[in-house]
């Protein structure tokens, strides 16, 4: 029986939380108790917010709700510093077709085109949010982290992985596992802010 779901249909990131979560709660079958919201019926949950953390406990909170169980969600994305912030928490949708990532990333990139390397700063940005239901306890938490020292130049893009491939890690002198875990591409860092059960 599901015990945690996460706020997304997203097979991938279902995968990556099950194996953060893997271990670290007694008596959690990661492959039985973790599910996505398309295993428990969960509604889309539309984000309404006006930041990263807001969205994140927005599905976090309205999943926990439908389902009974506790929800975990994350809300990301990139911001790159000469254009003020943006994609931000647009970046999903930002050529206006939501999860289009070639799409996204060559709008960033013409955005971007008249702009020398060395002003192509950003950073990523993620927001992970965990809800237990009222009846288990009613406990809330948003965690908020940044990965700065981008670049969006054209040379750094995967076609097809989304806008924050565009977004590489600069003056990295070694990989570790800990720094992979990390980088954008590998979406596992988005739950690994301090998000503690109750």
């Amino acid at each position: 029986m599901a015990k945690i779901v996460l706020a997304s249909h997203n097979q991938g990131k279902l995968r990556e939380l099950r194996e953060i979560l893997r271990g670290r709660i007694d008596g959690l079958n990661v492959e039985t108790d973790v599910v996505d919201a398309s295993a428990v019926h969960a509604p889309d949950v539309p984000e309404t917010g006006v930041s990263f953390a807001e969205n994140s406990l927005i599905k976090a909170r309205a999943i926990a709700e439908a389902t009974g169980l506790i929800a975990v969600a994350d809300d990301s994305g990139l911001s790159v510093d000469v254009l003020g912030g943006a994609p931000g928490i647009f970046s999903a949708r930002w050529s206006g077709v939501h999860g289009d990532d070639t799409a996204n990333l060559n709008l960033l990139l013409h955005q971007l085109s008249d702009i020398a390397d060395e002003h192509r700063a950003a950073k990523f940005c993620c927001a992970a949010s965990l809800a237990v239901p009222e009846a288990d306890g009613g406990y809330e938490a948003v965690e908020y982290g940044e990965l700065p020292g981008c670049s969006c130049t054209p040379r750094r893009v995967t076609a097809g992985s989304g806008t924050t491939r565009s977004c590489s890690p600069q003056n990295l002198t070694a990989i570790t596992p800990s720094t992979a875990a990390t980088m954008p591409g590998n979406r596992a860092h988005k739950y690994r802010p301090r998000l503690k059960t109750p």
